[in-house]
C-alpha cells in the first residue's frame, strides 16, 4: 500500500515505549484482549401475553414486538430454548373488564400469567420462567399498589403481592420478580414462599427501579398508560439519586433476594456498576421499552446501524457489571450470536 506523503517539517521519530494501538491492529488481537463478551447466556426475553388463540398483535410503539396469546407464548418459549436463551419474563395485557381498584385478577389462579406459566412448563420445562409481582397490569387506576385516595398503601399492597407471588409459584414460576417498589415486599414474599414449600423459587428484586420517562411503550404494551392516574414517584426512585439505590439493594438482599435488578438500563449504567462493585451479587439490567423503541426507530429511519447499536448497547451492560439483561432484542441477538 502506498504511503501518503507527509507535510514537510514533521518529525516521525516519536520515542514511545507504549503504543496501545498495537493491541488493536487486527481482528485476532482485538478478540484476544477483549475484556467483556456478550453471549446468549446473558439474555432474558420479556414477552407480553394477551387473551385469545393463535394471536400475535403488534405493539405500535415497539416495532417488532408483539402481544402473544398463551399458545403463541409457548411457541416463543420453544424458540427461546432452541436459541439457547436461558429465561423468559412474562407480562400480561389484562382485559380492562377484569381490572378493579384492588387488582383482584392478580390472584386468579387461571389468569393469563398463570395459564402461560403452566403451558410453558408443560412444553418447555427446561426454560426459566420469570413472573412479575406487581399490581399495575390488574388495577383500574394503573398503579402498582392499592390506593386510599391518592395515597399508595404500602403494607396492604405487600399483603396482596404475597398472594400474587404464591399464585405464580403454584403455577410453576421459577423466579418471582417484584417490580412494585413497596417497602418490605421481598422479605414478606420470601417468608411466604418458604412456608409453602417453595424454597427453591428464586426472587429477582427490582431493587433500584426509577420513576423513568423510558417506560411509555411498555405501558402501551400492557394497556396501563391510558388508565394511569398521576405518577409513580412516591414509590419508584428519584432519577437524581444513587446512594439511595445502594440502600434499596442492601435491604432487598437482607430480606432474601437472590438477584437484583436495575431499571431502566442504559441511563443507569453507573448504578449497575456501583451495585455490582458494592455487593458482588447477580445484578441484572432491564433494557426497557423506551430504550428499545429509540434504537429501533432510529434504525428504521436510517439514522444509525440498528444491529451495531443493539449489540453495543448490550455490551455496555456487561461492561458496567451486569450479570445479564432483560431485553426485547433477545431473539434477534441470539440469532446473530449463533451465526457468529
Amino acid at each position: 500500500m502506498n504511503k501518503a506523503p507527509l507535510p514537510s517539517g514533521f518529525d516521525l521519530a516519536l520515542n514511545l515505549s507504549r503504543r496501545p494501538r498495537r493491541n488493536r491492529k487486527s481482528d485476532w488481537v482485538r478478540r484476544l484482549v477483549r475484556e467483556n463478551v456478550l453471549t446468549v447466556d446473558d439474555l432474558i426475553w420479556p414477552l407480553f401475553v394477551v387473551e385469545g388463540e393463535n394471536l400475535r398483535t403488534p405493539v405500535a410503539s415497539m416495532p417488532g414486538v408483539e402481544r402473544l396469546s398463551v399458545d403463541q407464548t409457548v411457541v416463543a418459549a420453544k424458540k427461546a430454548a432452541e436459541l439457547g436463551i436461558p429465561a423468559i419474563a412474562l407480562f400480561p395485557f389484562t382485559d380492562p373488564a377484569l381490572k378493579d381498584p384492588n387488582g383482584s385478577e392478580a390472584l386468579n389462579e387461571n389468569n393469563l400469567v398463570c395459564r402461560s406459566v403452566r403451558a410453558i412448563k408443560k412444553e418447555v420445562p427446561q426454560i426459566g420462567v420469570v413472573t412479575d409481582a406487581a399490581l399495575d397490569p390488574y388495577t383500574s387506576h394503573g398503579h402498582d399498589g392499592l390506593m386510599d385516595g391518592e395515597t399508595i398503601l404500602n403494607d396492604e399492597t405487600v399483603a396482596v403481592l404475597v398472594q400474587q407471588a404464591l399464585n405464580q409459584a403454584r403455577a410453576g414460576a421459577d423466579v418471582i420478580a417484584p417490580s412494585d417498589m413497596m417497602d418490605g415486599r421481598v422479605g414478606a414474599i420470601r417468608e411466604a414462599l418458604d412456608a409453602e414449600g417453595f424454597t427453591d423459587v428464586q426472587i429477582m428484586a427490582y431493587a433500584a427501579k426509577y420513576a423513568s420517562a423510558f417506560y411509555g411503550p411498555f405501558r402501551d404494551a400492557i394497556g396501563t398508560k391510558a388508565a394511569l392516574t398521576g405518577d409513580k414517584r412516591t414509590y419508584q426512585m428519584d432519577p437524581a439519586n444513587t446512594d439511595e439505590a445502594l440502600r434499596e439493594v442492601e435491604m432487598d438482599l437482607d430480606e432474601g433476594a437472590d438477584m437484583v435488578m436495575v431499571k431502566p438500563g442504559m441511563p443507569y449504567l453507573d448504578i449497575i456498576r456501583r451495585v455490582k462493585d458494592t455487593f458482588g451479587v447477580p445484578t441484572f439490567a432491564y433494557q426497557v421499552s423506551g430504550e428499545y423503541a429509540m434504537i429501533t426507530a432510529a434504525a428504521q429511519n436510517g439514522w444509525l446501524d440498528g444491529d451495531k447499536a443493539m449489540l453495543e448497547s448490550l455490551l455496555a451492560f456487561k461492561r458496567a457489571g451486569a450479570s445479564g439483561v432483560l431485553t426485547y432484542f433477545a431473539p434477534r441477538v441470539a440469532e446473530m450470536l449463533r451465526k457468529g
